[in-house]
């Protein structure tokens, strides 16, 4: 069978020629001619469909599918004419509904028509390339109904004529919209384009520009820009009803261009109620609405964050500069964290969130903080404040946010080491007197420094905790090991370990003699178990309860003074006046330290133990002191504060800005180091930008500084001049 030759069958055409009758086309077009006048006549129940379509099938067949073709052309195309006759007799309203009457007549004739027609769609039309029936009904529709001269612009404007009616708020038959509109498209969409949509942007971009110019003249901000977003969802909307999906960002793109972006900085700087006035009074809903509306035009948000960020940086130079605001720094911080608030709550309510105003909002933040070169101790003082006494009865999540604020502040200082200086005076006096509302509030902040700036900020820190702690331990030991002493503790002595705590210059003070005999005891205790340690007395910073008797009623009292209020009081057990200078030369203690303290409990009401004559509110050198015998207080215990200015005075600040100024000229020493030491050679400028970038977590570098510490790191042979190019510099290992 494999070996066997295959055979190739082939089907010979059929060789007997059939005789076609001469006129058997003319005949078989008549009856399907007749059919198709029948279709349009809506006569086409008493035809058979299948007896129609076995002519057309035949007529194909034996080659007549031209005149076929043709025929139906012809016959259309005269039914069509017919119908746009009876379109454009049409009045008034009935002539949208004639042409959608005829429309759908159309469709329903054309889909018989095609059925009876189906062979020749299938097999005539795909070898000659000619238009299929279906789209022929369709293209034949256009040329003959919509584009007849009478029909078009006819067409055209009574669409556009409704639109307006709906616009300026009459009710329109929207069905029969959606069919006539739905009827362009189905015709291809440049008929929808060219014949409707074209000049449905334009008429609505002359609506809106009429429009828009009547509201903003007569409107406020918010009205217009609700006036503007709710044409917006009209439009929108209208889209939807009745019109093509595509065409929403076109007419969407109308309304932005001529109600918005056209006015957008009238808008925002229209006067009493544009952006500045929202802002201002917190109208939240009113500034949502201008975002939504401005992200839809370009620049929109570029323009309303300016204006906020020019407004925000205005009022912020006016809060940190203005004189008033700067006699409290407690209520000057707390003014800055209100302003930070009421910002934040504005972006996260109207302003979606967005990313570029929080950040327009920090840079603002950043730049007016630091024109006031007080702000790093304001910001320490309203820390102290909080945590001497503001905290009280607080609950721990509330204390929580209250240091996030804080530190939130102080991301935006550039001297973060003068906050640093000043938080240090700060917690010392806190730790010392004893005054601080909650250690675990303090050591949160310090663990929130830590994170931000690292373990160098805040190692000296940590230690004052730990000196306190160690304090304590050393105070039992002392009291154990002299047992004649008793249970009277009189003496507490804090042990600071001098790199941790500010500096304070040594200040001789001449105690009296029962207090030296005790400090004596304690000093040859505590260097007689530690080894290679010296103790010096801080005297300035010390406190003391004295217990004393006023007058002949002998009224008893406890008061809680400072170690030189301790010093002068007790001068009073072996006289009855003494003079200013006798004090001083007593005690030994600075002048304005004494002048501050006598002043205290001399001038101030209620607190007044001694009297001073001439009676003053200040301390002359020639006053004469003595013990208010007529004293009185409804507590027992009595606290003499000492009468402090809470801000530095003028050459404390001058002096702290120079220990600071002195602290950072190692550190940009080292950096210096550090860049060159990776780096080998390096040019000035590049020097000057590596420094100012790896210092600026701390200060910002000041370049003439920065250009001291190379010449003196060349001096000392860390570095050297390039022989050829003065401006490069050489790492020496």
């Amino acid at each position: 069978m494999s070996n066997q030759k295959k055979r190739n069958f082939q089907i010979e055409a059929f060789k007997h020629r059939v005789v076609v009758d001469p006129k058997y086309a003319d005949k078989t077009w008549k009856i399907l001619e007749h059919a198709i006048h029948e279709i349009y006549n809506h006569n086409a129940s008493g035809l058979s469909f299948e007896e129609l379509y076995r002519n057309a099938y035949n007529m194909v067949l034996h080659k007549f599918g031209e005149k076929l073709y043709n025929g139906l052309v012809a016959t259309m195309t005269s039914h069509l004419r017919e119908i746009s006759k009876s379109v454009e007799a049409a009045q008034g309203d009935s002539f949208l509904e004639e042409l959608n009457r005829k429309w759908n007549d159309h469709n329903k004739a054309l889909q018989m028509i095609r059925d009876i027609l189906m062979y020749m769609d299938r097999t005539y039309i795909p070898s000659t390339h000619k238009t299929p029936v279906h789209e022929l009904g369709l293209n034949l529709w256009r040329d003959n109904i919509i584009h007849s001269s009478k029909i078009q612009t006819r067409l055209q404007n009574t669409l556009l004529e409704l639109v307006h009616r709906e616009r300026t708020g009459e009710v329109i038959d929207r069905g029969l919209m959606r069919n006539i509109v739905k009827m362009l498209m189905d015709l291809g969409s440049s008929v929808y384009q060219e014949d409707f949509e074209k000049p449905f942007l334009e008429v609505s971009a002359e609506f809106y520009r009429g429009e828009s110019q009547k509201f903003i003249e007569c409107c406020d901000c918010g009205d217009y820009l609700k006036k503007a977003e709710k044409r917006l969802n009209e439009e929108i909307e209208r889209v939807t009803h009745y019109l093509d999906s595509k065409s929403e960002v076109k007419i969407t793109n109308v309304v932005e261009k001529e109600m918005i972006a056209n006015h957008m900085l009238r808008l925002v700087h229209m006067e009493n109620s544009g952006l500045v006035n929202m802002l201002l009074d917190d109208k939240y809903e009113d500034l949502g609405r201008m975002y939504n509306l401005f992200r839809r035009v370009p620049n929109g948000l570029s323009t309303i964050r300016e204006v906020m960020t020019s407004h925000l940086r205005e009022t912020g130079k006016q809060l940190v500069t203005d004189p008033e605001r700067l006699k409290d720094p407690v209520e000057f911080v707390q003014r800055l964290l209100d302003e930070k608030d009421k910002y934040d709550s504005i972006i996260s309510n109207a302003f979606n969130n967005d990313k570029t105003f929080q950040n327009a909002l920090n840079s603002s933040f950043e730049y007016f903080i630091n024109l006031n070169a007080r702000s790093p101790e304001f910001i320490s003082l309203f820390v102290d404040d909080k945590l001497r006494k503001g905290l009280k009865g607080v609950s721990e999540e509330d204390v929580e946010i209250i240091l996030d604020k804080v530190m939130m502040l102080f991301r935006y200082l550039q001297e973060k080491d003068v906050f640093e200086k000043y938080y240090k005076q700060h917690l010392a006096k806190r730790l010392l007197s004893g005054k601080t509302v909650s250690d675990d509030a303090e050591r949160s902040l310090i663990v929130k420094l830590k994170t931000e700036c690292g373990y160098q900020f805040t190692s000296k820190l940590e230690g004052m905790f730990t000196d306190m702690k160690t304090s304590q331990d050393t105070m039992q030991g002392f009291y154990a090991s002299h047992v004649e002493l008793g249970d009277a503790r009189t003496l507490v002595v804090q042990v600071l370990t001098t790199g941790s705590w500010p500096t304070q210059p040594g200040v001789t003070c001449n105690l009296p003699a029962e207090m030296s005999a005790l400090c004596e005891k304690f000093r040859s205790y505590y260097l007689g178990t530690h080894t290679g340690r010296r103790l010096s007395w801080q005297t300035n910073m010390g406190t003391a309860d004295v217990k004393a008797t006023f007058g002949k009623g002998g009224q008893k009292h406890e008061l809680n003074v400072s170690t030189y209020q301790m010093c002068v009081l007790m001068l009073f057990n072996n006289a009855e006046r003494l003079s200013y200078k006798e004090i001083e030369q007593a005690t030994e203690i600075p002048a304005a330290d004494l002048k501050r303290c006598l002043q205290s409990m001399a001038c101030v009401k209620g607190k007044n133990v001694l009297r001073k004559e001439p009676m003053s509110k200040d301390i002359g050198e020639e006053d004469v002191f003595f013990v208010n015998d007529k004293f009185t207080s409804k507590f027992y215990k009595v606290k003499i504060g000492t009468v402090v200015a809470q801000k530095e005075s003028e050459p404390e600040k001058q002096e702290t800005r120079q220990r600071v100024e002195e602290d950072r000229k190692p550190q940009i020493e080292a950096a210096i180091v550090r860049i060159m030491k990776s780096r080998r050679v390096l040019d000035h400028n590049n020097i000057i930008t590596e420094v100012t970038k790896q210092l600026q977590s701390r200060f910002l570098a000041n370049p003439t500084e920065i250009k001291k510490r190379i010449e003196s790191l060349i001096e000392r042979d860390f570095l050297e001049r390039d022989s050829v190019d003065r401006k490069l510099y050489r790492y020496l290992a």
